[in-house]
């Protein structure tokens, strides 16, 4: 598949939603392609936002994918790893505490 076809292939979205810049030649030869999904939100669809999806890097005959890092995704996932991790602890402790228990009725091995 060459470069013209290629770039025929991109302009084809059946979903109209992702878009794809223009190619940018470096001086080595490689073409980059950017690529963003647009969204239209609000009640009349005035509000646009566009999402960097990454960009087709092109070498020669060879095409490779090159995904974009969301890093406000990464960084929320483990601030959510590390408050679950904390609530679950606590709910343990709070549960069965590991300090011993000091009531009358469990020093004399009454049980409850």
């Amino acid at each position: 598949m060459n470069r013209s076809q290629l770039l025929d292939h991109f302009s084809a979205d059946n979903a109209g939603d992702v878009v794809y810049g223009e190619p940018h030649q470096t001086p080595d030869g490689t073409t980059v392609i950017t690529a963003a999904r647009v969204t239209a939100s609000g009640p009349d669809g005035s509000r646009v936002t566009a999402t960097p999806l990454g960009v087709m890097v092109i070498r020669g005959e060879k095409a490779k994918w090159v995904a974009a890092v969301d890093a406000n995704r990464i960084g929320m996932v483990g601030v959510l790893t590390g408050l679950l991790s904390a609530v679950i602890t606590c709910l343990a402790v709070l549960r069965r505490p590991p300090w011993p228990d000091l009531r009358a009725g469990a020093l004399r091995g009454d049980g409850n």
